[in-house]
């Protein structure tokens, strides 16, 4: 079995076709405006394939793309080569300098299993963003984990891959586990298998909150997805907005 987005990140787009990335970028830039933040230079944090980090490029944002995955950042490249993509573990990167805003989408910090690597992240956005920059990122809720996607099984088929997904939640952790099986067509027409494992973590906003005040950052705001309303207790990715 592979670690996450090895084999995984060929197929990656793929898989999240249905993915509405237009659309959070439309939100960050309404929170952007909402807290009358108008940064030019972006870290893009966990940016996989790069989707979000190409469309706000587009949208006239110099761009940083930062993942842990060579496959993933290989592909972000070919997307667009003139952004800058560093290969860094997120608990413990490094910049040149100094950015104006950290965004972090598709629930990439759920992958952060412990309280202690979550502030180590969040100190290094404290430590990266200007004075009054702010940092925006989802995250997947305990209520995902537990009614939608736990200890459940999907699969879908494409014209080059098959996918299952097996889900296995533990409650008392809160942890969530992915096992996925890809079946990806090759250019003799069979079809080649490979396996991954993820794994995540769900946590209370008050947790959030709390290791975000602790690493020199203002919780500035907790919002439903796409909404600037509280999240409910069927909400199923929350944002957050803090600033240093």
């Amino acid at each position: 079995m592979n670690g996450p987005y090895g084999g995984f990140a060929a197929l990656y787009d793929e898989f999240m076709a249905g993915t509405d990335y237009t659309g959070w970028a439309d939100y960050i830039e309404k929170i952007f405006v909402r807290f009358d933040a108008s940064p030019k230079l972006l870290l893009d944090l966990g940016c996989g394939t790069g989707s979000a980090t190409r469309l706000f490029s587009a949208r006239g944002y110099d761009m940083i793309g930062l993942d842990s995955s060579a496959e993933m950042l290989s592909i972000a490249k070919g997307k667009d080569p003139d952004n800058l993509y560093i290969l860094q573990d997120m608990r413990s990167f490094e910049l040149y300098g100094t950015v104006d805003a950290i965004i972090s989408t598709c629930d990439v910090l759920n992958y952060l299993l412990t309280p202690r690597d979550l502030y180590r992240v969040f100190r290094l956005a404290a430590n990266y963003l200007n004075p009054g920059g702010l940092f925006i990122f989802d995250m997947n809720t305990r209520y995902k984990y537990r009614r939608v996607l736990g200890n459940r099984t999907f699969a879908r088929q494409t014209n080059k891959a098959a996918f299952i997904w097996n889900n296995r939640y533990y409650p008392k952790q809160c942890i969530n586990e992915y096992r996925l099986t890809f079946f990806r067509k090759q250019e003799n027409g069979l079809f080649a298998r490979f396996r991954e494992r993820h794994t995540q973590r769900a946590y209370p906003p008050g947790t959030i909150c709390g290791l975000l005040k602790a690493a020199g950052l203002n919780c500035l705001a907790v919002y439903g997805e796409k909404t600037f309303a509280p999240p409910k207790s069927d909400t199923e990715r929350v944002f957050y907005v803090a600033q240093r």
